[in-house]
């Protein structure tokens, strides 16, 4: 090693002129350093070698501004003599690049009876986001794969779809809790798949295979999961219901709501007046939902309503209308609901205002009563998976990226369920009879029933 630096010590003395003292490798380098200039060639044309940035790739351009990963920093220094970067510092894209959380102005609700209403901003979180865009897109890509095997004549019987109206199931489970309850009508495939049921299980149960939520014997308007008690074909018949739940839950002391849904067709139905009225004297812990989606079946509801303000229909009952198309007013109003009950001030009445994009149901084609134009300008302008995700992009929260990765994800899933759905088996014969009662089956009475052969084993 000493022989090594005496020998370059001798060499950089004969082209410097001067005796360099250096008795260490390091000391050595450091006494390099200061004649690098000297020892470069004469002939170093400058302007061949000043640093170019490196060209952007070629869908830089293309991509729209308020959906751009955030732009790299280049940082550099340049030595004065030789007018090449010292070093260059690059921001690779990562996690800690997105924004964690967005507080957004949201749509002010119509009240009634009350003196104060949800809030007008909303926090938002990356995590929720993204969950949220998560669920509201596999129910619409669940929905659009059960229009296709209808059409196919695998789904039979009722069907109807909830593809438009995704942000008013998100919205309200992301509100309550697991442990609450909730009832709807028969538009019930969103509510199922957002109380925990599997893509898997649903489209098995429309397809009526055992492997379906209910055994394959339930069917489009028939899922249950725990609290959640299903689809309900009877119009208006779940409203009743509901507040029987909330009944035992005030009854018991858990502090549980439930949440009962009905639409703007069964608004008129007399016996959903009965339990406003028994669900008020006994302060029941209920959030009575109207989903509006425009359309009873077939009528406008300014054609099968005298008054369409359905929020107001509790009379003595406080009410709030929200925009249905937007998952974070429905997220608010929804908290604001649930809290209304759990502290023990009786009912509260919400009226949603969504939009379904399919008809009523599969034999309805949906544009007999309505133009394609009305269907699409809502679309365009009110979607609410395509606002979260434009809310997420323009506030650097998610990519586009992660977007298209979670689509394709998505499809996959939906496409596995449904190949599942057409493969696995029916239920045999001998499952006809079977969980049809809670405990004991009541006294057979003898030539009543062509299956009195068979017994309920539940």
């Amino acid at each position: 090693m000493k022989s090594m630096l005496t020998a370059i010590s001798n060499a950089l003395c004969r082209v410097t002129g001067r005796k360099v003292a250096a008795q260490t490798v390091s000391e050595l380098l450091i006494d390099l350093s200061e004649y690098v200039s000297l020892v470069s060639p004469a002939t170093t044309d400058a302007t061949k070698t000043r640093w170019q940035p490196p060209k952007p790739p070629p869908d830089v351009s293309s991509r729209p501004p308020d959906t751009d990963l955030v732009s790299p920093q280049i940082q550099t220094e340049t030595d004065p003599q030789l007018e090449t970067p010292a070093g260059t510092v690059v921001a690779s894209r990562s996690y800690a690049d997105f924004t964690p959380r967005v507080t957004f102005d949201i749509k002010k609700c119509d009240l009634h009876g009350l003196e104060a209403g949800p809030p007008l901003k909303a926090e938002l979180t990356r995590e929720q986001g993204l969950e949220y865009y998560r669920t509201m897109q596999t129910v619409r890509r669940m929905e659009l794969k059960a229009d296709q095997l209808y059409k196919q004549k695998i789904v039979r019987g009722f069907c109807h779809l909830y593809d438009g109206q995704e942000a008013c199931a998100a919205g309200i489970e992301a509100a309550i809790n697991l442990s609450d309850h909730l009832i709807t009508a028969y538009r019930a495939h969103g509510y199922t798949f957002t109380r925990g049921v599997s893509v898997r299980e649903i489209m098995a149960e429309l397809t009526g295979r055992k492997g379906g939520v209910a055994k394959g014997k339930g069917g489009s308007m028939h899922m249950y999961a725990p609290h959640f008690y299903g689809g309900n074909g009877i119009v208006g018949a779940q409203v009743p219901l509901g507040a029987g739940v909330a009944l035992a839950c005030r009854y018991q002391g858990n502090g549980q709501i439930c949440v009962s849904l009905y639409g703007d067709g069964a608004a008129n139905q007399g016996q959903i007046f009965e339990t406003f009225n028994m669900a008020a004297l006994w302060k029941l812990p209920c959030i009575f939902v109207c989903e509006n989606n425009k359309y009873g079946m077939g009528t406008s509801v300014e054609r099968a309503s005298a008054s369409t303000d359905y929020y107001k229909r509790g009379d003595f009952i406080p009410g709030i209308r929200v925009d249905g198309m937007d998952i974070l007013c429905v997220r608010e109003a929804t908290k604001f609901a649930a809290d209304h009950c759990r502290s023990g001030k009786g009912p509260i009445l919400m009226e949603l205002q969504t939009y379904r994009y399919h008809g009523h149901s599969m034999s309805d084609p949906g544009v007999s009563y309505r133009t394609r134009e009305e269907i699409q300008e809502v679309r365009s302008r009110s979607d609410p998976i395509f606002m979260l995700k434009e809310r997420m992009l323009s506030n650097n929260m998610a990519s586009v990226d992660e977007f298209k990765e979670m689509d394709t994800a998505i499809r996959q899933e939906v496409e596995e369920a449904a190949q599942f759905a057409m493969s696995d088996l029916e239920p045999p014969l001998e499952e006809l009879c079977n969980h049809i009662f809670a405990n004991n089956p009541p006294l057979d009475v003898r030539g009543t029933n062509q299956w009195s052969t068979l017994k309920s084993i539940s």
